[in-house]
């Protein structure tokens, strides 16, 4: 477990991330958008392997098109280190599936 980061820390390391907030002082926010459905399942089923591999897991609400990802550490009271390599790891895997973000077609 990795100790609580200081209001500062916390600033400087948002400052690199695109789209994330902090509410409470102790949640990483952010919300991504799809075209599709499938889009937003698709990106929630690589986050849930993300957050295995890690050990670490969002809070994760799904709505329609929208996916609304809520992290924080528990144990240490706000967040930390692995808070922001997971949401770091998250935006990678939004940006590198680019063909999750087009809608999919059934036969």
């Amino acid at each position: 477990m990795g100790s609580k980061l200081t209001a500062e820390e916390v600033k400087a390391r948002l400052s690199v991330l695109e789209g994330w907030m902090v509410e409470e002082g102790k949640w990483l926010v952010k919300k991504y958008r799809f075209p599709a459905f499938a889009g937003s399942i698709a990106f929630v089923n690589r986050i849930a392997d993300i957050a295995e591999a890690m050990n670490h897991h969002p809070m994760i609400a799904i709505d329609y098109r929208m996916v609304t990802l809520r992290l924080t550490s528990w144990n240490a009271g706000g967040l930390t280190e692995l808070d922001f390599a997971s949401v770091a790891r998250y935006d990678e895997a939004y940006a590198g599936n680019a063909d999750q973000h087009m809608p999919q077609r059934l036969l």
